[in-house]
């Protein structure tokens, strides 16, 4: 009996075919008590927890502008960001994904499909454009798909602040 390989769904930008993975899809996600224009203003604000920064951030009016506000280093990052940043990231993508009915449908119907966020632009959270890169997003977005399934829809509560 032949293998059948495991189909792979690529994505990047918002407007493309499947951009609603993308974290500068227009999406809302209520966290903290907020609402955040998109999980791309939540993720590059938390960056700044507690400080001025992280309200300037999440009124930010694109998501290009939160995540340049973000990578801004004459903004104070929190101490602990590396430790942090994939947790917040899952946090923030388990929001998108329970909060909007529609996008959780289409998370679901990928079945097991290998999600690959395609940049040549980030080795972390994307493929590296080559397949050489983490895909943290990509792996993020497994596993929101799977504790979906599960019915594990609140993650363990760790604060991030």
């Amino acid at each position: 009996m032949a293998d059948i390989a495991t189909p792979t769904i690529h994505f990047y930008l918002s407007n493309d075919e499947h951009g609603y993975f993308s974290n500068f899809s227009r999406h809302p996600v209520y966290l903290k008590g907020k609402r955040w224009p998109t999980s791309e203003h939540y993720f590059q604000a938390q960056k700044f927890c507690g400080t001025e920064h992280e309200e300037q951030v999440r009124l930010a009016d694109k998501p290009m502008h939160a995540a340049r506000m973000g990578r801004e280093r004459s903004r104070p990052l929190r101490k602990d960001w590396d430790t942090v940043k994939d947790s917040i990231m899952k946090e923030a993508v388990m929001a998108k994904f329970t909060q909007h009915a529609e996008l959780k449908q289409r998370l679901l119907n990928t079945g097991n499909a290998l999600l690959v966020e395609r940049t040549a632009n980030d080795h972390y959270w994307g493929d590296g454009g080559d397949g050489s890169g983490l895909n943290k997003l990509g792996h993020i977005l497994m596993d929101v798909r799977n504790n979906i399934r599960e019915g594990k829809t609140q993650l363990e509560s760790g604060s991030h602040q």
